[in-house]
Formats: C-alpha cells, sequence, structure tokens
C-alpha cells in the first residue's frame, strides 16, 4: 500500500497547513508563526487560494526541527539555513560544542543525583571500614541504617543527605576530629566542675548544637530534646559517660541552662 503522504510529496502536490502540522508533529499555530517571520513560508496556493507547502518547503521545516532540537535559537535558525556552507559549518560547530558542553553539565547534574539518592538510602557514603577508621572503633556504620528507619521521612535526615552527598572522606575526618574535641573539652569541664549556665558551660553548650547543625539544622529547641535522648537512651547515655561518668547528665543541664538563656523554656521544648 502506498503511503499517501509522501506520496503526495512525491509527486510536489502541495500541502495545507493542518497536513503539514500533522505530519511533521509541530502545530499549526507555529507554522503560521514560522511563515509571519519568514524562516518557512508556503510556496504555493491553491485554487481556492490556500497557502500549500511544497516538498521542499517541507524539507526546510524538517531542518529547522534539527536546529531546534540541537537548541539553535529560533531567530538563529534562518540564517543557518540559508548560509553558504562554510558558514553553516562554522555555527554548526559552535553550537556543537554548546551541546556537548550541556551534556557533560547534565552528566555532573546526574551524577549528583545518584549521589542523593544513595545518600537519602545509606547515609554516609564511606565504606564501612573507612567509616569506623574516621568514626572510632565505638563507630557502628549500621547506626545510619537504623537512623533512616527511623527518621528517613523528616526535614532533618532530607537535610543530613543532602549535605552527606556532598562531602569527602577528608571532611568527614575533619568533622570527626571537631567531635572529638569537643567531647575532651566537655569531658574537662565537667571534671573542672563548670557550672550549667556559666558562660563557658554556654558556650559549650553551643558548640554542641553547631556539632549537630553540620547534619541538619538544630534551634535551640531541639537541642533540648536530643539532650533528653541523650539520657534516656541507654546507647547514648554509654557513649558520653564511657568519655567521663556522669557527663551525659551534665551535657543535658548546659543544653537546659543555655537554652533558658536564648528564651527557651526546657520544660516545654518540642522539636521544632
Amino acid at each position: 500500500m502506498t503511503n499517501r503522504p509522501f506520496a503526495e510529496a512525491a509527486t510536489g502536490a502541495g500541502r495545507t497547513v493542518g497536513a503539514v502540522a500533522a505530519l511533521v508533529g509541530v502545530t499549526v499555530r507555529t507554522l503560521h508563526h514560522w511563515d509571519a517571520i519568514g524562516l518557512v513560508c508556503p510556496s504555493e496556493r491553491s485554487y481556492a487560494g490556500y497557502r500549500l507547502y511544497t516538498a521542499e518547503d517541507i524539507a526546510r521545516i524538517h531542518r529547522v526541527l534539527v536546529y531546534r532540537e540541537l537548541g539553535v535559537p529560533l531567530n538563529e535558525v534562518g540564517a543557518l539555513l540559508d548560509a553558504p556552507a562554510t558558514d553553516a559549518a562554522a555555527a554548526l560547530r559552535k553550537q556543537r560544542n554548546q551541546v556537548r558542553e550541556r551534556v557533560a553539565r547534565l552528566q555532573q547534574m546526574g551524577d549528583a543525583l545518584d549521589r542523593l539518592i544513595e545518600a537519602r538510602e545509606s547515609g554516609i557514603l564511606l565504606p564501612a571500614e573507612e567509616q569506623v577508621a574516621i568514626f572510632g572503633q565505638h563507630w557502628q556504620p549500621a547506626w545510619a541504617g537504623e537512623a533512616r528507619e527511623q527518621w528517613g521521612d523528616t526535614a532533618q535526615w532530607a537535610q543530613f543527605a543532602e549535605r552527606a552527598a556532598d562531602r569527602t572522606a577528608e571532611q568527614w575526618q575533619q568533622i570527626a576530629e571537631s567531635v572529638e574535641a569537643l567531647n575532651a573539652d566537655l569531658a574537662a569541664a565537667y571534671r573542672a566542675g563548670t557550672a550549667p549556665g556559666s558562660d563557658l558551660a554556654n558556650a559549650l553548650a553551643e558548640r554542641h548544637r553547631a556539632s549537630i547543625g553540620v547534619y541538619f539544622d538544630c534551634t535551640h529547641s531541639m537541642q533540648v530534646c536530643l539532650g533528653r535522648r541523650h539520657t534516656a537512651d541507654p546507647g547514648f547515655t554509654a557513649f558520653y559517660d564511657a568519655i567521663e561518668p556522669g557527663l551525659t547528665v551534665w551535657l543535658r543541664d548546659i543544653i537546659d541552662a543555655n537554652a533558658r538563656a536564648n528564651g527557651i523554656d526546657p520544660e516545654t521544648a518540642t522539636w521544632t
């Protein structure tokens, strides 16, 4: 069976704007616009006065579509279609380079999305043995997965994943060293009998809040909730009391005192 559209094109029969729009996959409005700006104009008229597109006109439309697919601005397409071959080739080389740059950027975006997806699923994008090497022998790589199961639907986990996706092993090492220094300073202040609410205790409470802020934005109210969790969760209590016996409760107390100094009542603090 003969394909009627191609048969008509072969015989030079003109086509109406509606027929051409259906043939090439654009709207009638688009073809009217291209006609108005002189980009592709129908070359014939029917006996009834309708403007008709010839096979050559349709071929030009296809060339326009190719350039548009390559990202060439519409106001530059006409010059390319009508330019000498050497000029058109130079313009196309420039456009090709721009397309390749765009592809490279899209690849980078795709890689970044892959890392973000992985971070949302696993938390820290480091092999388990490297995590232990950075965070210490007490670190359990499974903790990140457990945290995702518990808080994976929260805004804080989303922030954590976004930040984790871009972090290198060296940056994680810096974070681990900062936390280790903080814990040492907390223990030293506790041993020295530093009172909650003192300038030193408040400064240490702010450092602790900043250490949480590395992972997600942490308000004073949220920090109070974390302080409660430290004393209520045997795992957290064991961790801080291994640094210095009694440190867990004192840390909660300096967090509460600092929160009061910043207008937060620890008794009514919520995760906000």
